[in-house]
């Protein structure tokens, strides 16, 4: 089931991607498929990976977290580095190799979710002492989504966050030490918000779009006004109005006001059950893994696969701030797909050990 329900998330992507780009990419590229073909190569990519995943022990990728963090690292310093990082719209979130472009944050995830797993499962440390076990878990996660979010891309930083909370959940530790830590580290994020005008603007933009509806209000607004347009049944594939430039990076962080106006109320329902479904079978192949390493990867690969998918279609319903994280599996993007799909491999490996 994990497996038949990211493939048609998928396609569901590629031909959402293609609707949703299609006008711009004719109008500036002069080619109506220049994003679904990018999109094309990376699920190739992807399904490397992932299929890479499939066939290795989920066991052996405890020796390589380590050198994987440290990668990581090294890549999110790399970012802020003139000449080799890459700005856009504020943010220095990219690495540009020749052609090629990394988004090291999206790494950051899957490399938190292994070194976490292998530190939390080691047989010689117990949940329960603070300096050997829950303090190198803080100091990790706050040197990589203290990087994350200097970019900056406080939804990522949220997000690994939520990570390396659920990590610490299912490794035993107390739910109240859980809650009160994360609902800090949260309060933190929410606070550091607030020290920078766009981030403040964008986080109050929430409760009133219409107080600025050109400029913070503006992709709220437009949303709302393509899921209003699908109605029931969509008004059918393609025939979008919001994509004729009037809703900014449909076919990335938007997508699923694409898929409503165009699919309706009823996809978009199926594609929140789908989500829904991958985070009950998530959980249920941790809970019966073979092991507390394999537990652990199961639950950080689950939670951060479904909470990035709910707080992307949060933020496109007006429930949630705007945070610029793509929908996983439908969203255009390079480093988020390849990612998520690789870390997905795993998520099936540990699955199918537990048949």
């Amino acid at each position: 089931m994990l497996g038949t329900t990211a493939a048609l998330l998928i396609l569901l992507g590629v031909v959402m991607v293609l609707s949703a780009a299609s006008v711009q990419d004719l109008r500036v590229h002069g080619d109506a498929w220049h994003h679904v073909r990018r999109q094309v190569i990376w699920i190739v990519l992807g399904t490397t990976g992932l299929l890479a995943m499939l066939r290795v022990d989920y066991r052996r990728l405890r020796r390589a977290a380590s050198p994987v963090l440290i990668v990581t690292l090294i890549l999110l310093v790399l970012v802020f580095v003139p000449g080799v990082g890459i700005e856009a719209n504020g943010s220095s979130r990219w690495i540009g190799i020749g052609a090629l472009t990394l988004q090291p944050s999206e790494m950051a995830k899957l490399a938190m979710i292994l070194y976490g797993a292998m530190l939390l499962s080691s047989g010689d440390r117990d949940i329960g002492d603070f300096q050997r076990t829950q303090l190198p878990m803080m100091v990790v996660l706050g040197l990589v989504g203290g990087l994350v979010y200097a970019e900056p891309d406080m939804g990522t930083a949220a997000v690994l966050v939520a990570i390396g909370a659920s990590l610490l959940f299912f490794a035993g530790l107390r739910m109240i030490l859980v809650v009160g830590g994360g609902a800090l580290a949260l309060g933190v994020l929410a606070a550091l918000s607030m020290t920078a005008g766009y981030r403040r603007d964008r986080l109050l933009s929430l409760f009133d779009p219409w107080n600025d509806p050109l400029v913070t209000g503006w992709q709220a607004i437009q949303a709302g006004v393509a899921m209003s347009n699908g109605g029931m049944w969509g008004m059918g594939l393609g025939a979008s109005r919001a994509k004729w430039g009037f809703l900014p990076y449909a076919q990335t962080d938007f997508i699923f006001a694409i898929v409503a106006e165009e699919l309706g109320f009823v996809v978009s329902v199926l594609v929140v059950l789908a989500f829904l479904a991958i985070g009950l079978v998530g959980l249920r192949t941790a809970f019966r893994a073979p092991d507390q390493f394999g537990q652990l990867l199961a639950a950080g690969i689950t939670t951060w696969i479904v909470l990035q998918a709910y707080v992307n279609i949060g933020a496109v319903l007006g429930l949630l701030p705007i945070t610029g994280i793509p929908l996983p599996f439908l969203s255009y993007g390079g480093s988020s797909m390849v990612f998520t799909m690789t870390a997905y491999g795993v998520l099936l490996n540990i699955a199918r050990q537990t048949l």
